[in-house]
Parts: C-alpha cells; structure tokens; sequence
C-alpha cells in the first residue's frame, strides 16, 4: 500500500525571520527559475512554478501565518495540468525557533488519492522525499 506522506525536517542556523522569506518564495522547491527569488506568498495566490527539465507545476498558496506556518497545494506528479484538488498535493512548512535557529518542518500529504497507478505514486514518493532532503539542504545554505 502506498504511503499518504512525506515528513522531513531540518535544523537551519537562522532566525525564522531569515528563514520566512525563503520558504515563501511560491514554488521555491520546483523551480530551477530564479524569477522566483525575493517573492512572497500571498494566500490564495495561483502561480506556476516552470523547471526547465520537469515542466512546469500549477503552485496555490492555502494559507500563510508569517512566520510560522505556510502551505501550498502543488500539481505534484502530473507537470502541467490545471491544479485541482484530485491532482495535487498539500506541502506544510512549520517552522519554530530553536536557540538561535529554526527547526523547519515540512510535511507533503495527499500522494494516496492522487488519480494514477500505485507503482507511479510509488515513483512520485520516492522522487519526493530525495527531492525534500536535496530541498532542504539547498535551504539551510541559502540561510546561512
């Protein structure tokens, strides 16, 4: 049976007032586009997030509490399709002080009712989670 999510986590040597700005560049994790840089989330805002090996994928900011929480729903495994919520997966970021830096926490749920075989789900969650920790790493440095 195919799993419904991903959850890493990382400690970044940053406040979360350096680390905010970063996680709420809309699309930041799929895109090779530094367009993106220096944007901010603004809820309810639909954008698509292009990289230029992937594709491009529809991105919609759920809800933002600057800054501690924000969550995007993304086209996650179908690059180019019009984002609905059959189609797409929830992306959580959390992120709480801890000493001088920020434990950030990001849970991708919804892989299960995604409309597609359990063996390219099964594909789309093991690119994933490679992907968060490959993510988060690129994060932290950007941070420092």
């Amino acid at each position: 049976m195919t799993a419904d999510r991903i959850e890493r986590e990382i400690v970044i040597d940053a406040a979360p007032e350096k680390v905010w700005p970063l996680v709420a560049e809309p699309g930041f994790w799929a895109t090779d586009d530094e367009g993106v840089r220096g944007t901010r989330a603004v809820e309810g805002q639909s954008l698509v997030a292009h990289h230029s090996t992937h594709g491009d994928f529809p991105v919609r900011v759920e809800k933002a509490d600057p800054p501690r929480y924000l969550a995007y729903r993304w086209v996650s495994a179908f690059p180019g399709e019009e984002l609905r919520e059959g189609n797409s997966t929830l992306v959580e970021f959390t992120l709480t002080p801890e000493g001088a830096g920020t434990r950030l926490r990001v849970v991708e749920s919804g892989f299960a009712a995604l409309p597609t075989s359990e063996d390219n789900r099964d594909n789309v969650i093991k690119d994933h989670t490679v992907g968060w920790e490959q993510c988060l790493t690129a994060l932290a440095a950007r941070a420092a």
